[in-house]
């Protein structure tokens, strides 16, 4: 798995090592009809607008102990958002923060602020998605957080997972570069992981099945997690579960099972 220390190294420099965590969430829901379609979109565009995005990031950024140095973000016409921050690992003296950064305070004369990316950033991206073949609706959001230096992505991932309703969720780690240490020695690590699993609550691993497929020699991880169990009503948007007959609610049961199914294993099944 590579050279790994439980006890405090003294490096030579910095510490440039380079972890990168790329989070894919899906949230799946039944819409009936075309206007409920567009209403779930709506809906979902709402709720995780730009500025509930540069919350939610905010927070993974204090969860991991950096600070914000910058902050770009954007809705979209029809839909979907994204937010980009620069961070540090340090706080970083305000004489020395670069001007165009915004430290996080957005005014109406910077909301056009683009993000430059340094040594270290979060961003998220947001994509509402329908088809009228199956009444079922996807909501994808891809969040991606790189790291240098001590602070680990890896902190972040059970307060990620709670602020999506996340029913299916692909992700993947990746420790890039080296460090050396007062004798020259590579560093290609400098924490022990066997598995992205590792750093999830048992309590939300529980709820999910899981998959993992890792390269230990590359330091590269990847885990996929789909939720065990389909509680119904969570999953009916404009729809009441009773007023379902049995045999509707069994065909929608089977396709909400059939989507969350090709997302997960990344494959179409024939007998749709």
């Amino acid at each position: 798995m590579g050279e790994t220390r439980s006890s405090k190294l003294k490096l030579y420099g910095f510490n440039n090592l380079t972890k990168s965590l790329s989070f894919n969430i899906y949230d799946i829901c039944y819409t009936k009809t075309d206007e409920d379609r567009k209403k779930y979109i709506e809906y979902i565009d709402e709720r995780y607008n730009s500025q509930r995005l540069t919350n939610i990031l905010t927070k993974v950024t204090e969860i991991i102990g950096a600070s914000v140095l910058n902050i770009a973000k954007q809705d979209y016409d029809p839909q979907g958002a994204s937010v980009t921050l620069l961070i540090s690992e340090d706080e970083v003296p305000l004489y020395v923060v670069d001007p165009s950064c915004n430290r996080g305070i957005l005014t109406p004369i910077r909301k056009n602020i683009v993000g430059h990316l340094d040594k270290s950033h979060v961003t998220v991206h947001t994509y509402p998605e329908s088809h009228p073949q199956n009444n079922i609706c996807t909501f994808r959001v891809d969040i991606d957080v790189s790291t240098c230096g001590t602070i680990s992505p890896l902190k972040a991932l059970d307060f990620l997972i709670g602020s999506f309703d996340s029913d299916i969720i692909t992700i993947d780690y990746k420790v890039r570069g080296f460090t050396r240490d007062m004798d020259g020695f590579k560093h290609y690590i400098d924490h022990d992981i066997d598995s992205i699993q590792n750093f999830i609550s048992e309590e939300t691993l529980n709820k999910y099945n899981l998959i993992d497929m890792n390269i230990y020699q590359s330091n590269i991880f990847h885990t996929r997690m789909m939720v065990k169990d389909i509680d119904l009503p969570n999953y009916l948007f404009e729809i009441k579960e009773e007023d379902l007959s049995a045999e509707e609610r069994n065909i929608i049961i089977d396709k909400l099972n059939s989507e969350m199914t090709e997302i997960f294993y990344g494959i179409n099944l024939s007998n749709k």
